[in-house]
C-alpha cells in the first residue's frame, strides 16, 4: 500500500533508512561487531543522562495515572541499564549469521546455491521498556538492518536519550546514523508505518495485548508479534510437587517483564487434597493471589477466588494464577490448545506416555517439560539472544532472534 499523503516526517525517515540499510547490507561482518561494540560504548557514556531521562519519564506517567505494569516495565535501575549494556558487547561478540546456507549443487547445466541476507527495514513497535530498543538495535545491526523504532509516550525521554547515544555510536564508528531512527508515538503515524510495504519489510511487536492487538488488526507489511503472558501448566496424576511449585515461581521471575509467566494450572482431578493446599499455602506465601474454576472453589473456597468465565483466555501480567481440574491429558491439551496464548506451554509428570501426548498435541510455539519455562533474553553459557518470544504461526514462531531477521536467497549460475 502506498500513501500519497506520507506524513512527511515519515517519508523522510523511510527513505533514510533504506539507504542506511543498503550501507549495512555490503557491509563487513568486521564493521558491523564494531558499531554493535561503539553503540554499547555510547550508551555507556550517556549512562547518567539516561537514567535521568527516565526518571522524568516515571515522574510523568505517575501523574497521568498510568498502569503499575508499565511503570514496572519503564523503570531502568542503573543494575538493569547495564545489564542490557552488556548486552550489547554481547551482541557485538557473537558469531555473525551470514554466508552461504547450502554449498553449490548442479542442476542440469546450472548451478545453484541458498545465502541469507538481511530484511532490509525493520519496525519494531513496543511500550515501555525502554532497553528493548537499543537491544533491537543490536540484533538489526548484526544482522546488517536498518531499524524504526517506535516506542510508548510514557517512554519518551528514556527512548529519545537512547536513540541519540545509539545515534552517536553509529556515527563514532563510521556507520550512517539513520540506520537506528526513532519515530514519534502517534497512533496515525503509526498506522503509516505498518502499512508501507516496499519500504518496511518486517514489523516486530512487543507489549500488552491490547498493542499487539492493534498492530495485527492495522498492519499490512509483515509481522512477528511477541506475545507475554497467560501460559499454561499440566499437573498430572503423577506429576511432582516440588516442581509445579517451582516451575510457577520461576517463570514469574521477570527482566522486568516475565513473558513466559504461567497464569493457570490445570490439575488432573486425581491429584490428593493434601497436595493441592500445600502448593496453594506455599504460593500464598509467597504473594500470588489465587483464582480457581467453580468446582474447585466450591471444595476449597478458603483458598481460592472464583475465576471469571473469560479469565481462561487472558493474561493477566501479574502474580496471579487460575486452576481448573482436567480428567486427563487429552482434556488438558484441548483447554490449553483453546484458551492459551500459545507460546509457551507446560507439563508436570512422571509419565512418559503423558509427555509424549501433551507434545504432540500442543499446538504452541514452545512446550517444556518439567522445567520452568523462565524466559531469558540472554543466559550464560549460550550464544543466542532473544528479542521476545511469538506465537505467529508460521516459520518465525518461537523465540525471536537473530534469525528472525534474515532471509533466504537462491542463486543460480549459468
Amino acid at each position: 500500500m502506498e500513501h500519497a499523503n506520507t506524513n512527511p516526517s515519515l517519508a523522510s525517515v523511510l527513505a533514510e533508512s533504506m539507504q542506511a540499510g543498503r550501507y549495512l547490507a555490503l557491509s563487513s561482518t568486521k564493521q558491523r561487531e564494531q558499531a554493535i561494540c561503539s553503540v554499547a560504548t555510547a550508551v555507556r557514556a550517556a549512562f547518567h543522562d539516561i537514567l535521568e531521562a527516565n526518571t522524568l519519564d516515571l515522574e510523568a506517567s505517575r501523574q497521568l495515572d498510568i498502569s503499575d505494569l508499565l511503570l514496572e516495565w519503564l523503570k531502568l535501575t542503573p543494575e538493569r541499564l547495564q545489564k542490557y549494556i552488556d548486552l550489547l558487547y554481547r551482541l557485538g561478540e557473537l558469531a555473525a549469521i551470514s554466508g552461504n546456507t547450502d554449498v553449490c549443487t548442479a542442476v542440469g547445466d546450472r548451478h545453484c546455491y541458498s545465502q541469507v541476507k538481511p530484511l532490509g527495514t525493520v519496525a519494531f513497535v513496543y511500550e515501555s521498556l525502554p532497553e528493548l530498543g537499543a537491544i533491537a538495535a543490536g540484533m538489526s545491526l548484526k544482522t546488517g538492518n536498518s531499524l524504526i523504532l517506535r516506542g510508548g509516550n510514557e517512554a519518551y525521554h528514556t527512548n529519545l536519550a537512547l536513540s541519540l547515544a545509539i545515534r552517536s555510536g553509529l556515527e563514532q564508528a563510521d556507520f550512517p546514523p539513520n540506520a537506528v531512527q526513532l519515530v514519534d508515538s502517534s497512533p496515525g503515524l503509526l498506522y503509516e508505518l505498518l502499512t508501507h510495504n516496499q519500504q518496511v519489510n518486517l514489523a516486530i511487536a512487543y507489549g500488552r495485548p491490547s498493542l499487539i492487538h492493534q498492530v495485527t488488526q492495522q498492519a499490512t507489511v509483515s509481522i512477528l508479534p511477541a506475545a507475554i503472558g497467560n501460559c499454561y501448566l499440566y499437573w498430572g496424576a503423577n506429576g511432582s510437587l516440588e516442581v509445579v511449585r517451582h516451575a510457577i515461581c520461576d517463570s514469574h521471575v521477570g527482566e522486568p517483564d516475565a513473558v513466559n509467566a504461567i497464569e493457570k494450572v490445570l490439575i488432573h482431578i486425581d491429584r490428593s487434597a493434601t497436595s493441592l493446599t500445600t502448593l496453594w499455602t506455599s504460593l500464598k506465601e509467597k504473594g500470588f493471589q489465587l483464582h480457581g474454576d467453580r468446582e474447585l472453589v466450591a471444595n476449597y473456597g478458603e483458598y481460592l477466588q472464583l475465576a471469571a468465565d473469560g479469565k481462561w483466555y487472558q493474561p493477566s501480567l501479574r502474580k496471579i494464577i487460575a486452576f481448573k481440574s482436567v480428567k486427563n491429558v487429552d482434556e488438558a491439551i484441548a483447554k490449553i490448545d483453546r484458551y492459551s496464548s500459545g507460546h509457551t506451554d507446560c507439563i508436570v509428570t512422571d509419565s512418559y506416555l503423558e509427555t509424549q501426548q501433551f507434545v504432540a498435541g500442543i499446538n504452541s510455539a514452545c512446550v517444556y517439560i518439567n522445567a520452568s519455562p523462565r524466559f531469558y533474553r540472554y543466559q550464560r553459557g549460550s550464544d543466542r539472544i532473544w528479542l521476545g518470544m511469538s506465537n505467529y504461526h508460521g516459520s518465525q514462531r518461537g523465540a525471536i532472534g537473530l534469525t528472525a531477521l534474515i532471509a533466504t536467497q537462491q542463486v543460480t549460475m549459468g
